[in-house]
């Protein structure tokens, strides 16, 4: 790798994307951004936290003329632009996450655009439900909860073969995927499209698995995803910790600064060529102890509320094996408390987010994302 190369980073003015680009800023690269700038997550215009040394090029991952507006003379592009949501507007999953990845792909091939790697984003999501293990049976797969259960809160997962309790498992790499969401298809059919083309076309391509990303920059516009919004905002206007199911939910909950790190690695490494890597933080917590860390950073007595709420097509429990990405040797530095006590600290700057919490959480339930 050369000095001041070019890296182009879709979705670049977003939560992770605005972290990574002054990571890539840091480490010599001349970054360019593809973004929309569109709701919700944006405003419509570049966030303040968006660094001013990078090209932002307006444009949309799903148009052909975007794309050959934004890869001239780039080097590396890391392929961050998605749609997450649980809106049923189905085909917009596919077309911005795998249908983008496809369209990528296209253009360089079409215009001999000389790309030394391609890292893309994807999920959890692909998992579903995830690995268990019940005494009886071994290995198994669990198809996703039903609202019947859900509705009348049996909220644990059980053996599909004869109802046995099971042990949870951490998702590994090589494990079977059965996406339970739109988002989950389409993450699926993404790594499936960057790993043919890459390829085919003999540029080496990396995917990560994202779990749940915490830190500066996380959208107050868009509460669709991620605990953490909501329970800082709830505390900070003075209400309730509302909490889904019986707040028992196991996730594992990465800091964006170890998440940026991650790509770094996977860039640097040609070990990582060709390869999908697990990125969380390998240490599973409650979504009632991240409540109890909210309040606690807040400064505010523990206030939760289980009042049956519940989303459909919503895995159980949700942890991972990243013991893949640590043989590259990256290692997770942050911890819980230094996930919640740095979004704390900077969503306190920003009080419109009530507004916007409210505004969500009514849709939400409006349209039966949320249910009792």
């Amino acid at each position: 790798m050369s000095a001041r190369e070019t890296v182009l980073i879709t979705g670049g003015a977003g939560f992770i994307g605005s972290h990574l680009t002054n990571a890539l800023l840091a480490e010599g690269f001349k970054v360019r951004i593809l973004d929309t700038l569109q709701p919700p997550t944006h405003n419509g215009k570049p966030p303040p936290w968006l660094n001013p040394r990078a090209e932002l090029i307006r444009g949309d991952v799903r148009k052909r003329r975007d794309w050959e507006r934004a890869l001239p003379g780039v080097s590396y592009v890391f392929h961050l632009a998605g749609y997450m949501d649980f809106r049923p507007d189905f085909s917009t999953y596919t077309a911005t996450n795998t249908e983008s990845t496809a369209l990528l792909y296209e253009v360089i091939a079409a215009k001999k655009h000389r790309i030394k790697k391609i890292v893309a984003a994807s999920s959890q999501a692909i998992y579903g439900e995830g690995k268990y293990r019940c005494k009886k049976h071994g290995i198994v797969y669990p198809p996703t909860r039903s609202e019947s259960d859900l509705r009348n809160g049996r909220y644990e997962v059980r053996c599909p073969r004869g109802r046995e309790s099971l042990a949870l498992l951490p998702s590994a790499e090589s494990d079977g995927l059965f996406p339970i969401t739109p988002y989950g298809i389409s993450k699926r059919g993404l790594e499936e499209t960057l790993l043919c083309l890459g390829l085919y076309l003999g540029i080496p391509s990396v995917a990560l698995r994202y779990t749940i990303v915490h830190g500066p920059h996380q959208t107050f516009r868009h509460f669709y995803s991620g605990a953490l919004r909501q329970f800082a905002v709830m505390a900070l206007s003075g209400r309730p910790i509302e909490m889904h199911e019986d707040g028992k939910q196991l996730r594992d909950f990465v800091h964006v600064s170890d998440l940026v790190r991650a790509h770094l690695t996977v860039l640097y490494d040609r070990r990582a060529d060709f390869r999908i890597f697990n990125v969380g933080s390998g240490v599973p917590h409650t979504v009632r102890e991240l409540a109890e860390t909210v309040t606690d950073e807040v400064g505010i007595p523990p206030r939760f509320e289980l009042p049956g709420l519940y989303r459909v097509k919503t895995a159980r429990h949700s942890t991972v094996d990243i013991s893949h990405l640590s043989k590259l040797g990256w290692r997770p530095k942050k911890t819980l408390r230094d996930n919640v006590r740095d979004y704390v600290t900077w969503i306190r700057n920003y009080p419109e987010a009530k507004r916007f919490l409210i505004e969500t959480l009514r849709a939400m339930r409006r349209s039966r994302i949320i249910r009792r």
